[in-house]
């Protein structure tokens, strides 16, 4: 489906940039995982390599452009292209809003917003160039909600819904597809740090499927945004949540 396909995916070494890294290694696409584990992120290339897949690792902080431009300039010097950008690194730490500092708002936005102005920016030229390519951004389920002890989280993942929209309505001439994918609560292991049990098991008992919502589960519909089988959308947001939300 993504048959020699260049795509390039922020925050691969685990959870869902993992998924839709594999994912599209194993639909012909070449991976370019960028990641600030840059150990994590070699042991995943590495493994889609050792099953017979393509991908490349790169270790940098999506919050500095100086670390995304070796990701984008290594791509089209390598390739010539970048056909699909997946912008899916993101950070969900809990704070309560009046115990929140100015510097801990920055940080969730920098990281979950800024950076995909910083990586759009870069990309974007080499796809208008060619009057072609595919963007995925990563939102989250908690804009269509609101959270507690999220509200810069939920804050800048709004932002990224508003990104995609803007986005799609200036980059339509170029056949630039922009979308957006809305996970709800993925089973990955860094849920563990910040949400008990218990509370897993409530949000899936509000889901109107009763199962955890895996990371392949977001790299699918991802797949379908990245392919020609998405040809006809632009500007859209998909909640991938097992029925939690609906709109």
């Amino acid at each position: 489906m993504l048959k020699d396909r260049v795509a390039l995916i922020s925050g691969g070494a685990t959870g869902i940039g993992e998924a839709i890294a594999r994912l599209f290694a194993s639909q012909g696409a070449h991976a370019c995982i960028l990641d600030r584990d840059l150990a994590g992120c070699r042991k995943v290339a590495e493994s889609i390599v050792s099953a017979g897949g393509k991908a490349t690792a790169f270790g940098g902080d999506v919050r500095r452009r100086e670390d995304i431009a070796p990701w984008v300039e290594s791509a089209i010097s390598s390739f010539g292209r970048i056909d699909v950008l997946v912008n899916n690194a993101g950070v969900y730490p809990r704070q309560a809003f009046l115990d929140m500092s100015a510097a801990q708002w920055d940080e969730m936005h920098d990281i979950n917003l800024k950076s995909m102005f910083h990586t759009l920016q870069m990309v974007l030229p080499h796809m208008v160039a060619r009057r072609a390519g595919k963007v995925v951004n990563i939102s989250s389920v908690t804009f269509h909600m609101g959270m507690a002890l999220l509200t810069h989280y939920v804050a800048s993942k709004g932002g990224v819904i508003g990104l995609t929209r803007s986005l799609a309505r200036e980059m339509g001439e170029y056949n630039i597809h922009v979308n957006c994918i809305t996970p709800g609560a993925i089973k990955v292991d860094a849920e563990a740090k910040v949400v008990t049990e218990e509370q897993a098991q409530a949000w899936m008992a509000s889901q109107c499927l009763q199962r955890r919502i895996m990371p392949l589960d977001i790299a699918r519909v991802c797949l379908f945004l990245s392919s020609e089988l998405s040809d006809g959308m632009t500007g859209q947001t998909l909640n991938v949540d097992g029925g939690w939300v609906m709109h």
